[in-house]
Formats: C-alpha cells, sequence, structure tokens
C-alpha cells in the first residue's frame, strides 16, 4: 500500500495541509497513521465529506 504525506494530499484533494492534519487528528481519513511528525494517508482514501457544509434536504409541503 502506498502512503502520500499531508502535502501531496492536499494538492491532490485541493485543501491546505493543516485541513488534512486537522482531518487525521480527528480520525476522520481512514487508515491514516502517524510516524514521528508525519501523516501518512493511503494513496486510495477518499476524501471526507466536508461536515461544515449544511446540505439540504428537499422538503415536502402538504396542502
Amino acid at each position: 500500500m502506498d502512503y502520500l504525506t499531508t502535502l501531496e494530499m492536499s494538492e491532490k484533494w485541493g485543501i491546505s495541509a493543516r485541513r488534512i492534519a486537522l482531518l487525521c487528528e480527528q480520525d476522520r481519513i481512514d487508515g491514516a497513521i502517524k510516524k514521528g511528525k508525519t501523516w501518512l494517508i493511503p494513496e486510495a482514501v477518499k476524501k471526507p465529506a466536508d461536515k461544515r457544509k449544511n446540505v439540504k434536504k428537499e422538503e415536502t409541503y402538504y396542502v
């Protein structure tokens, strides 16, 4: 299994390396491991959903 650093994943996902490190600390990235001061993230892992965005569900109105 190949691993990438937070900097490499930030280029792949289009978000900052710091944000990826925070996601790793919160256990939101599956398979991420910390080796020394560096987070190693599996190359094939998907970007976690952003919980900061509010996804509205379709509302149903009854008459």
